[in-house]
């Protein structure tokens, strides 16, 4: 759903669009499962490296810099080396997904934030079919998933309370009939 909704908020701006993930700054493996491959505690304050998304994408999009890293480590085992940095396009808008953006380290940058809320189920029913390849098997899905990604989320959610940050809240409980629960947008740019 998320990729769909970025690709929807794209289309739709009126300014030149540029797209990241945090999935982009995923720390390489020895950082990101120094608490072990099925660590929640893992997930949440390992799994990503937020000061680079930060340093890297998000205040030199902010403070008007001409050039800024969509990624900062390709986690992708065929990758020679970190990404390259991006032209910014005058009157450009950055649009980032991914999970934990909320964080407290990031939440003071965000212009207009979006947060979609899914059940435990509903997040582990797509994943059986789009991990597999990446995890091997049905079962070792359902494990990484229960053991570390899903109480991960939880721990977001306990701590960073996500639900009650976002400017524009979306239940995605049917992704087939999103529904918006709440729509605060602020009324202009971030200062």
């Amino acid at each position: 759903m998320r990729d769909r909704l970025i690709g929807h908020l794209a289309g739709a701006l009126r300014a030149p669009a540029l797209r990241a993930s945090v999935d982009g700054f995923l720390r390489p493996p020895a950082q990101r499962y120094r608490r072990g491959e099925l660590s929640a505690q893992g997930y949440y304050r390992d799994g990503f490296d937020h000061p680079a998304l930060r340093q890297e994408c998000l205040l030199p999009f902010l403070r008007g810099a001409s050039r800024l890293r969509t990624a900062a480590h390709d986690h992708r085992p065929e990758a020679e080396e970190d990404s390259d940095s991006t032209a910014i396009p005058v009157r450009a808008v950055l649009l980032i997904d991914g999970v934990f953006l909320l964080r407290p380290e990031l939440r003071d940058l965000w212009t207009l934030s979006v947060y979609l809320r899914v059940s435990p189920e509903e997040t582990l029913r797509p994943a059986h079919h789009r991990d597999l390849e990446l995890f091997g098997s049905a079962e070792q899905v359902e494990r990484r998933y229960l053991a570390r990604y899903l109480p991960g989320q939880a721990l977001y959610r306990q701590q960073a309370d996500p639900e009650a940050l976002a400017h524009i809240l979306v239940d995605n409980e049917h992704t087939d009939a999103p529904r918006i629960e709440r729509w605060a947008v602020p009324d202009g740019p971030a200062t």
